[in-house]
């Protein structure tokens, strides 16, 4: 156990050995299981205490009103809300009338654990209830990955002392009480009462189904129940099972003896449509729970265990060195699976399925920090989270058409398509969303060669995002291509002109459309694609403005960014994040920077600048960045990495790794960080890795930290895994299966075949002054 830490460090599990009720909220959002349809937050199982209860379904959402003070064209008229759902982990016990309830009685033991290999939340409690009888429980829960719909629970309690009357009550319930809303802008709002009843029944004595409607959105969501139940033959048991409006309850009474189990399996199921039936909905449900009931609850483990087999055999990471941080990378790629695995072209929210932060919304961090960890580890994740984004083109060509643009702008934020952001400079503004997904093709068709896909899919979302950016942009009166009045990824700086990062994403995405309508020229001309618009394209890729200060020697991330005035960072004292204290026009207007900017665009489009203008730029940036973004410290590490600051580069990784288990923002509790978690994954592969997948194919340029004596990943490449394993002077390249592949490795062209391993030297690390960050801003040291 590491002193103060909350959860000791093992390889593949995450231990927590005791209860903390002050940051209970924060374990419940650590703990949380999810498949990408279905999210379970960690809530106790019998209900309270509680941070804040949360069962979420991908998609499911209330319409709220979004009031302007000043309204203005194009202000989106309501936003969408992640709501709570009926709640199925629900199982009360009350041990010789006294309900179980850790706040009450003596605790003598109580353990979770989070198991990455199993894919199961386990808990042992032993306690000792007011009146004096002492009882052992276990409960092990589940979010079926082979079963989308599914959930499942085994419950057991056992007397220790003296014989014991028990009440187990099983439920489902809707519409639960939740805490009030948070004044913080990143929090979710609370809404009361979301889901108005459709239908109650009854399966049996041990089923029920619930179904209720969303008042706003119209969404039916079902949520149904069955119970397998098992004690000792000499034991009796009385069940029943009711229903009503928003509740349902299972209900088995009976008397143990000290060491005598009593067993409880709860199958879940749920289901949810805009269109379907309440009957259509209600035999969904139905079968789903059919179909637990005959894979049983030892086959779902056996499932659950062989798709987690899979997934790390493609996906392992080993870091020797440093096994806290070995550990934080697994849970983070568990947590991204979750997030992903069965979203099936539905989005990948900025905090998964895990809490309700950002009303439950997708952002750009999905293509640019989640994808690309998933292209290489869940390919089919990415072509399914980018068919979501093909869905939304007919909302997306039609919000360009009121922005007076050609081609499609996607929502800055969104759970079904519409724009959700009610602060333009911040949101709409930030149009590189469109050269995101546009990136997040080209890299998921070369990683892949899913020619069907780009065909298919790819090829209309560079189009349309391509004609968007051609439209937004404009030829000034020396040919120069501006793209002005946008925002980049640094929210202190809004509508600025030609953002650096900005403009090459978009120069990216222009090229790459116009590619890939020469490689398929009939569909290109099925979408209106002409030669001349082809050459509009490039010329407009070729022409674009990259701002210089010559004076400096680096990148301004926007025109005349290196003009404004220095933020007074030696008076800002811990008043952090500076969004939190200051006015935006203050923000606006001064060199502070929120989160990694023109940092990120020498991550993403690294072969745009030279090895002398990355070691600049990121030490200029580095004294200006407050990091108040938990999407920064990822990319910072990269290009730290890059630039030979190691050490630097494993502060950045861990600060990012460990973002949400050492709750560095004090808002874990709404719900984990998927980018930052995605983010820290990226910083081992891309930073001490050095992969990098630009036009030169891919590249590795790997080099360790002091504090790690070896690291070795895995990743898939096009249906092939290839194993990296980096030593302070070695790196060895190992494909598994497959056809020969070529890769560089500090630049020199390797060509890999299976089963031949080549193993090359690595070259020190370039050697530039150490930069420094704002006072009080540097990340915190590793050992």
């Amino acid at each position: 156990m590491t002193t103060g830490r909350a959860f000791t460090v093992e390889p593949w599990c995450l231990r927590e050995l005791s209860l903390d009720l002050d940051t209970i909220a924060q374990s419940e959002s650590v703990f949380a299981l999810s498949n990408g349809h279905i999210g379970l937050r960690a809530n106790l199982d019998e209900g309270e205490p509680h941070g804040l209860p949360g069962t979420y379904l991908n998609g499911v959402f209330e319409l709220r009103p979004l009031p302007h003070a000043e309204a203005g064209y194009g202000y989106p008229e309501s936003g969408q809300t992640v709501i709570n759902v009926t709640n199925g982990k629900l199982i009360r016990l009350l041990v010789d009338d006294e309900p179980f309830d850790l706040r009450y009685g003596q605790l003598h033991e109580h353990e979770r654990n989070l198991d990455f290999k199993d894919g199961v939340l386990r808990r042992n409690v032993t306690w000792t209830s007011p009146a004096g009888r002492t009882v052992k429980i276990s409960s092990t829960r589940m979010v079926s990955f082979t079963q989308r719909a599914v959930a499942a629970i085994c419950y057991e309690v056992e007397p220790v002392d003296g014989a014991a009357r028990v009440v187990l009550q099983s439920e489902l319930v809707t519409n639960e009480q939740l805490p009030d809303g948070s004044a913080d802008p990143r929090a979710a709002a609370v809404l009361e009462a979301p889901l108005r009843p459709e239908h109650n029944g009854v399966s049996g004595e041990r089923g029920a189904v619930l179904i209720h409607q969303t008042a706003r959105s119209g969404l039916r969501v079902a949520a149904g129940m069955e119970h397998r139940i098992t004690a000792p033959d000499d034991v009796n048991l009385h069940m029943t099972t009711e229903s009503f409006d928003d509740l349902a309850r299972t209900t088995v009474t009976t008397v143990l003896q000290p060491g005598q189990k009593l067993r409880l399996v709860k199958f879940l199921a749920y289901g949810w449509s805009a269109h379907r039936s309440v009957p259509a909905l209600r035999d969904q449900v139905a079968a789903a729970l059919a179909a637990a009931r005959f894979t049983g609850w030892d086959g779902l483990l056996a499932e659950q265990r062989a798709y987690l087999d899979e997934f790390w055999r493609g996906a392992a990471v080993e870091i020797d060195g440093d096994t806290e941080i070995e550990q934080a990378i697994r849970f983070a790629l568990f947590h991204v699976l979750q997030a992903s695995a069965r979203a099936e072209e539905r989005a990948i929210p900025a905090k998964g399925l895990t809490g309700p932060g950002y009303d439950g919304h997708a952002f750009w961090d999905t293509e640019i920090f989640v994808l690309p960890l998933l292209t290489y580890s869940v390919p089919e994740a990415v072509a399914q989270a980018l068919r979501w984004r093909y869905n939304l083109l007919p909302m997306a060509r039609d919000r360009a058409q009121q922005l007076g643009l050609a081609g499609a702008v996607f929502p800055w934020r969104t759970i079904r398509g519409e724009e959700c952001s009610g602060y333009w400079p911040a949101g709409t503004a930030a149009f590189h969303l469109g050269a995101g997904i546009a990136h997040a093709v080209v890299r998921y068709v070369k990683a892949t060669d899913d020619r069907d896909f780009e065909r298919e899919i790819g090829l209309e979302l560079l189009v349309e995002t391509a004609r968007m950016w051609r439209s937004l942009g404009h030829h000034d009166t020396h040919g120069q291509f501006r793209i002005d009045g946008v925002t980049g990824p640094d929210e202190y700086s809004a509508i600025a002109d030609n953002n650096v990062y900005t403009n090459l994403m978009a120069r990216r995405n222009l090229f790459a459309a116009a590619d890939c309508a020469e490689r398929y020229p009939h569909e290109a001309g099925e979408l209106g694609v002409t030669v001349e618009e082809m050459a509009t394209w490039r010329d407009a890729a070729k022409a674009m403005t990259i701002p210089y200060d010559e004076t400096l020697g680096v990148h301004p991330q926007s025109e005349g960014f290196t003009s404004h005035e220095q933020w007074d960072f030696e008076a800002t004292g811990n008043r952090y994040p500076l969004m939190l204290h200051f006015p935006y026009f203050d923000i606006y207007r001064k060199q502070a920077v929120k989160q990694a900017d023109l940092v990120l665009a020498m991550q993403t489009c690294g072969d745009a600048f030279t090895p002398e203008q990355k070691a600049r730029n990121f030490a200029y940036y580095e004294a200006i960045t407050t990091r108040d973004s938990s999407l920064s410290a990822s990319t910072q590490a990269i290009v730290a990495a890059e630039c030979g600051h190691l050490d630097l580069a494993l502060d950045y990784l861990a600060e990012a790794a460990l973002t949400d288990l050492d709750d560095l923002h004090s808002n874990t509790k709404d719900g984990l960080h998927m980018a930052s978690l995605a983010g820290a994954c990226l910083a081992l592969v891309a930073g001490f890795g050095g992969l990098r997948d630009h036009e030169e194919g891919l590249s590795f340029a790997p080099r360790l930290p002091r504090g790690l004596s070896r690291i070795a990943f895995r990743m898939q490449v096009r249906g092939h895994h290839l194993r990296v394993e980096v030593t302070g002077e070695h790196a060895t390249y190992t494909l598994d299966s497959g056809p020969r592949i070529p890769v560089l490795h500090h630049g020199e062209k390797l060509v890999l075949s299976a089963g031949e391993p080549v193993t090359r030297s690595i070259p020190a690390a370039p050697d530039n002054p150490v930069p420094t960050q704002p006072p009080g801003r540097a990340p915190r040291r590793r050992q």
